[in-house]
């Protein structure tokens, strides 16, 4: 194995090189906010068996991303993501085996799973229709920022499934509480910007005119913060799910003492005890 190959030359492999097939991806080289663009404006911007998958690899090699801070996934045009294409995704699967069946509804939760696990805050950026798995893909996200005409529906059972799909029984309860998520999830129907934003479902509300600069704003602010130590909350939200009190504690204390091990850990007294601003680096 040569020097280039190896497997610590592989992680540190820049994202802001990666091509990809089945939606907009660009990194700003300056600030490491990446931005996820679903481009099928026309469509609503809906998901394929090909664009699943593509997400779930990128969301999963973000684990190894030096030049990623933070994710935003955005729609094209006036809408998120309306969800699994009908002629695509949906039609497809009424012909297929109990096997392929649960192969594709596993990828799908996987995406979910790649998007929990992976360090970087992400971000959603929601205007107009957001259904189905693209409404699961905004509750994966850490936060979500809607526009007025923000319509988000966990529509399952209108085509028959169940509402407990990707995760959406587990994560929508913890967000908006159990009674609200029974009410979407038994019945399809969209919330509205206003309901997000009273449930705790969405963090902010801006005009349609305002998202992207809200979310690169919110992205850039985070972006310039300790990057090792917001892995380390996004780790510790996502774990402490299945804790106790007592071994949320105990966790917390160790991750906290591996924090005060950071060079930015220094850098934040060092700059207090100057009064001046902390410059973090991510180390």
């Amino acid at each position: 194995m040569t020097s280039t190959d190896s497997p610590m030359r592989r992680r540190l492999a820049p994202m802001g090189a990666r091509v990809t097939s089945h939606f907009r991806w660009a990194v700003d080289a300056t600030s490491r906010v990446a931005t996820i663009t679903l481009d099928r404006p026309e469509r609503k911007n809906p998901l394929t068996f090909d664009s699943y998958a593509e997400l779930r690899d990128l969301f999963r090699d973000l684990v190894h991303a030096a030049d990623v801070k933070v994710v935003v996934v955005r729609g094209a045009g006036d809408d998120f993501c309306s969800g699994g294409d009908v002629h695509e995704i949906i039609g497809p699967l009424t012909t297929m085996s109990m096997p392929e069946l649960l192969a594709f509804t596993r990828m799908t939760g996987d995406l979910v799973l790649a998007m929990r696990r992976c360090p970087q805050p992400v971000i959603a950026a929601i205007d107009g229709i957001c259904a189905g798995a693209g409404a699961m893909i905004a509750l994966a996200s850490d936060f979500r920022i809607g526009t007025p005409r923000a319509r988000t529906a966990y529509l399952f059972t209108r085509v028959g499934l169940a509402g407990c799909d990707m995760g959406a029984c587990t994560l929508l309860p913890r967000l908006i509480g159990q009674g609200r998520a029974s009410e979407l999830l038994y019945t399809g129907r969209s919330m509205t910007a206003e309901e997000g934003l009273a449930w705790g479902y969405f963090n902010r509300i801006v005009e349609a005119t305002a998202l992207s600069d809200e979310a690169r704003a919110l992205a850039a602010d985070l972006a310039s913060g300790p990057t090792f130590a917001h892995g380390i909350t996004k780790t510790m939200l996502h774990q402490e799910w299945s804790m106790s009190v007592e071994q949320a504690i105990e966790a917390e204390a160790q991750a906290q003492a591996i924090c005060m091990q950071t060079a930015d850990f220094r850098r934040a007294y060092d700059a207090f005890a100057s009064r001046r601003k902390p410059v973090f680096e991510g180390d």
